[in-house]
Order: C-alpha cells, then structure tokens, then sequence
C-alpha cells in the first residue's frame, strides 16, 4: 500500500536520510524556508544551469540556440513522464493562469452554459472563468467552509465532491477544482474529481500548482481532462515556467489563442504562411520561450525524479507528510490551532494554523526576524514544507513563536 495513505509515525525521526537533498538547497544555510506554496527557493543544479546560460547568452548570443531549444524538449519529456502523460500533450507555459485561461477562453462555450468550482480556490482559477460571463457562461461557486470533528479538530477549506455534483445539471461543462487548497491545505483526490464531473458529463481541470512536484500525478490513471501549475512552488523551478496537461482527444476541442511563428508544423520556416498548427500541445506556445526559465526547471524536475518524484509514487510525498505531521505535533504542544485537515488522505505540505490571541502579520514579521520565513493567508500562519525540511526547521520555528509569546506576556498592557 502507497504510504501517502498512512498515519504518520509519531517517533518517525526527521534525522539525516534526507540530507543529499537538503545540500542541494542553499537557502538551508540562513532560512528555516517554510514557503513553499508560496514561491520556493532554488535548488543548486536549477541556479547553475541559470548561470551556464546567461553566461552562454551574454558571451556568445545566439550561437548556442539550437541546443537550448533541444534542452527544452528534454524538459517537455521530462514533465510528460513525471505525470504519465504523452509528449505532445504538455505545453510550456509562462504560469497557471495562461495554462487556465487557454481552456477556458479555447472551449466553444455556448449561452447557457455553466462552470461549477469551489468557493475557496485561487483568483487565478476563478477570473478566468468568471471572464466568461460575456458570453453568456454561468459560474457557480460553491463554498466550501471550516468544519470541527469530535475531537475539535478543523479542517479548513473541506471540498465535498458530493455538494459540487449537486451544483451540476444538464448544461454545465466543466468543473475546475484546486488539488490542494492554497490556503487550507485541503488535498482532494484528483481521480475521484475527475469521475465525478464526467458522470455529470462535463470536463475536469485540475489546478495542480499546489501538489504537482510532491504528489504523484498519473493523467492516464485520474482520467483528467486539463490541468495547469507553474513550477515556482513545489517543482523547486523559477517563476514564469509552467506546464499546461490537454488531454490530446481534446487538442482540437479548443481554439488556440496566441498563435505564432512557433504555433506551426514548418515554424522554423519563417517564409511559410500556410497556418497548419502543430498537432500537439505546443501550439499553444505561439512565440519565444522563456528559454532560461525551462533550463532551471529541468534541473528542478531531475532533481525531484532522482529523490522518488513519479507519475505513480512519490518518495517525496510520505517525506513532506512525516515533516508536517511533525510539525502540527509541535505547533500543538505550543498552543497552536491547527486549521488544516490532520486525516491522512487530505494532508498535503501546508499546515494552517493560528495560535489564540495572536496576529499572524506580527508573528510573521516576528519569525522574519529570526531566520523563519512562512506566509499569512485567510487570517492564519501557513506553513508549507518541503522534502529537505527537517527537525532543525521545525524547531526554529517553534522556538520562535514561543519567542514571540514570552515578549508578548511580558510587555505592559
């Protein structure tokens, strides 16, 4: 059985197992970094290959082009196998957004039509959608909200797949769900989401910036339609290098936008002007690529495939759940609130929390200070941990916070 299903050991030691890849991010060397979901810090092998090419580009021009753009491919396949899908279905794409609002501006959308998502997900997987309502598409959101088990333990951001489905009829199209809560951290299953909207008949796209680099993603195996995630977050890559999933019975469902030179079957034939677009997902890349970015990203994506990232399993996975499980374990016995879901099947690398009587925006700043760094989202502390995080982190950022408490008690009123 895949462990990502599993309860996380409570005597599990983050101890030195993980240390080759902990040296492969020098950010360790001054920061606790627990901000991955927000914008994560290079790897070592992504800044060199950065450095190769600006010194490539900047002593020999565009001498060495041909074998950039052969890298480029290298990546493409790279992605393709990380989520088993075929080569001509990944697009590089500048960040989720454009991979977003090429499905939704590409669909042949009639009035009448309607989009279902979840009240919590990101701006960049709703103003797409909602720009749609010019065309006569109706968008329901359907709010998700915080709930306590018997325990009292929350779960912020809990998706019911069964309140979307009955958000569904006969004219909705697609549905479009995060795969992990950019501010709760809630994980729902991608395969069960899938199934849901085409039993209703509709598309499926997953936002999958939030789990794409930890989380094993196999298209073939979930059946997703679409989904889209830059890879500045947990592939470890440079912003404004993404991926776009088309299922390729789809390619031709969609209108392509921004067509270019590079758009076409011939595009290094610059005197061609018969448009046949190419019959793959890099149609959509229309003009130059953000050639240094992808060379980083490679570096990245090698990096997660060497420590156990695949379509299918992910050492990676059970490593971030030990960390967090770790970490909530610590956040409690200093009083904090845990808001996340704590239940195996929806635990992701983000932990919300909020400890009673604090402000999260001092806190933040406070834990700054001190070499902390984590994010404040929807009024709660989010920490979002990585693969080479260890006990040393977890502890920095425990001591911090009680650091936080004792100057706070002891201050005047």
């Amino acid at each position: 059985m895949n462990e990502i299903g599993l309860a996380v050991d409570k005597n599990f030691e983050l101890s030195s197992d993980w240390s080759e890849f902990r040296r492969q991010m020098p950010v360790t060397t001054r920061w606790a970094y627990f901000d991955h979901a927000a914008v994560a810090p290079l790897p070592k092998p992504a800044a060199e290959a950065i450095q190769r090419w600006s010194q490539a580009a900047m002593s020999q021009g565009d001498v060495d082009w041909p074998k950039w753009e052969r890298r480029i491919e290298q990546v493409r396949k790279l992605a393709a196998k990380m989520v088993n899908a075929e080569e001509q279905e990944v697009a590089l794409v500048p960040n989720t957004t454009t991979g977003i609002s090429y499905v939704a501006e590409g669909l042949d959308w009639t009035a009448g039509d309607n989009v279902v998502m979840s009240g919590g997900e990101f701006p960049s997987n709703v103003f797409p959608w909602m720009n749609l309502r010019s065309r006569g598409v109706e968008i329901r959101v359907v709010n998700s909200s915080v709930e306590a088990n018997s325990d009292g333990e929350h779960s912020a951001g809990k998706i019911d797949l069964n309140r979307l489905a009955d958000a569904c009829d006969r004219r909705t199209r697609l549905i479009t769900l995060s795969w992990v809560g950019f501010a709760s951290g809630y994980r729902v299953d991608p395969a069960e989401a899938a199934r849901m909207a085409h039993d209703h008949g509709a598309l499926f796209f997953l936002d999958a910036i939030q789990g794409l680099g930890v989380f094993p993603l196999d298209v073939r195996a979930t059946d997703i339609d679409f989904f889209g995630a830059d890879g500045h977050k947990w592939m470890l890559g440079p912003e404004g290098a993404g991926l776009l999933y088309i299922k390729q019975q789809h390619l031709d469902c969609l209108r392509p936008q921004c067509v270019g030179w590079n758009s076409v079957v011939r595009r290094h034939d610059f005197s061609e002007k018969e448009m046949e677009l190419r019959p793959e997902a890099a149609r959509y890349e229309g003009g130059s690529q953000n050639m240094v970015g992808y060379h980083g990203l490679g570096e990245s994506l090698e990096l997660l495939r060497k420590f156990g990232l695949a379509s299918n399993h992910s050492l990676i996975a059970n490593r971030v759940l030990q960390v967090t499980g770790q970490l909530c374990q610590r956040l409690l016995e200093i009083g904090a609130t845990i808001i996340s879901s704590q239940e195996n099947k929806t635990r992701s690398g983000i932990v919300s929390f909020q400890i009673p009587g604090q402000s999260p925006d001092q806190l933040r700043r406070h834990l700054l200070e001190l070499g902390v760094v984590l994010s404040v989202r929807n009024g709660a502390l989010r920490a979002s941990a990585h693969a080479y995080n260890n006990q040393t982190d977890i502890e920095k950022l425990a001591e911090g916070i009680s650091d936080f408490m004792r100057k706070k008690t002891a201050s005047p009123s």
